[in-house]
């Protein structure tokens, strides 16, 4: 067995392309303290228990951070490719880039794929609408060389948007969704499971680092799991059901007391959110009891206060991820302090949550598609 061990870290230190991911905000505003991710390489002991996964092609996807609002990373359509930046995106499963054709003032601000110059390129006549909570788009479905770092889809199905509402202000051009393909509006096979069946990915998993306070190091990676980007053991936490990535939360408590999620409920674990949002009775709950007021759009509490706030505790299988004030607290374009709490827009018969970016900052989160589960585990 000690053979196989040492193949196994072999695969790990050899076998890493990264891939960045960008955190991004709008586009009015302006980047500021971007710092290298510091320690992020720190020596944690490997583990035969923490190598779930026998894959040799670790990929590793870099991913920006910019401002706690959006993580972005480059991927490249067409024959010669033409770059564009895309969300990673766990609530949704289709891929989509603006089309040269769409002429909606969101993709003005955006790069467009113009398909004219790849030689790879294959039309459909197939059209579809996606409805997201901040914007919408309507596409046409096409098919083209995509890459991901050193991973290659050869004619992958994707969406050209034609028409976009409500995204001209965002600092990326598209999606690439990572749930599972009953969810993809377009009906055609997502990227990731077009890799995984064709064997391009050693097992079928991903898994997302987020770095804190727009500091580099956010990473996608595909494949397998890289152990030096979480602390302790992974917790893995079965699906609520398989072709989602939900899971059942037990209670959700700040001091000690129930808040929310008295009789359990569920939360989607969703990296193309940036905040935790609930029902609205409950989310207005939790701001009252941390003392934030309303203005506009948002809820504000005195930056002053912030490190005295306490933690709001997701209970999940058992295990406690507690969500301190400095976490769920973030800072506008004036440098007002506002609750990163939302009030889910889509109403739900049972009570159901939102794990965004807010969370998985705190937690390093492996997608295991080939058992239906997410492990989640204190990120470095």
């Amino acid at each position: 067995m000690k053979w196989l061990v040492l193949l196994g870290l072999a695969a790990f230190t050899e076998c890493i392309v990264k891939i960045p991911l960008r955190r991004v905000k709008t586009m009015r505003k302006t980047l500021s303290g971007k710092n290298m991710l510091n320690n992020v390489w720190k020596e944690h002991p490997y583990r035969l228990s923490q190598i779930s996964f026998r894959g040799s092609n670790l990929t590793i996807h870099p991913l920006r951070n910019i401002r706690d609002i959006f993580y972005v990373g480059n991927i490249t359509i067409g024959t010669p490719p033409q770059e564009f930046q895309v969300i990673f995106d766990t609530g949704s499963s289709d891929l989509w880039v603006p089309s040269i054709d769409c002429n909606s003032s969101a993709c003005s601000t955006h790069v467009k794929f113009r398909y004219r110059q790849s030689s790879t390129f294959v039309p459909t006549n197939k059209t579809f609408r996606i409805i997201y909570g901040s914007g919408r788009m309507k596409g046409v479905v096409a098919h083209d060389t995509v890459r991901i770092g050193d991973l290659v889809s050869t004619d992958q199905p994707f969406g050209l948007s034609v028409e976009e509402y409500r995204f001209q202000d965002r600092r990326f051009d598209g999606v690439l969704g990572l749930n599972y393909p009953n969810k993809s509006f377009s009906r055609v096979i997502p990227v990731f499971d077009k890799l995984k069946n064709e064997r391009a990915i050693s097992e079928p998993v991903f898994a997302f680092y987020l770095s804190k306070d727009e500091q580099e190091g956010s990473v996608v990676m595909f494949g397998g799991v890289d152990h030096h980007y979480y602390k302790g053991e992974l917790n893995w936490v079965p699906l609520v059901q398989a072709g989602d990535w939900t899971l059942h939360v037990d209670r959700i408590t700040m001091k000690r007391e129930v808040i929310a999620c008295s009789d359990g409920c569920v939360a989607m674990v969703d990296t193309g959110s940036s905040h935790i949002q609930g029902p609205g009775r409950l989310v207005d709950n939790i701001q009252k009891l941390i003392g934030a007021k309303r203005w506009g759009f948002k809820h504000y509490v005195s930056c002053f206060a912030v490190n005295t706030l306490p933690s709001i505790i997701f209970t999940i299988n058992g295990i406690n991820y507690p969500v301190p004030g400095r976490a769920y607290i973030l800072k506008d374009s004036t440098g007002r302090c506002y609750t990163a709490f939302k009030e889910k827009r889509v109403k739900t018969s049972t009570e159901s949550w939102i794990l965004g970016d807010v969370f998985l900052r705190l937690y390093f989160s492996v997608f295991d598609r080939g058992n239906d589960r997410i492990g989640l585990a204190p990120a470095v």
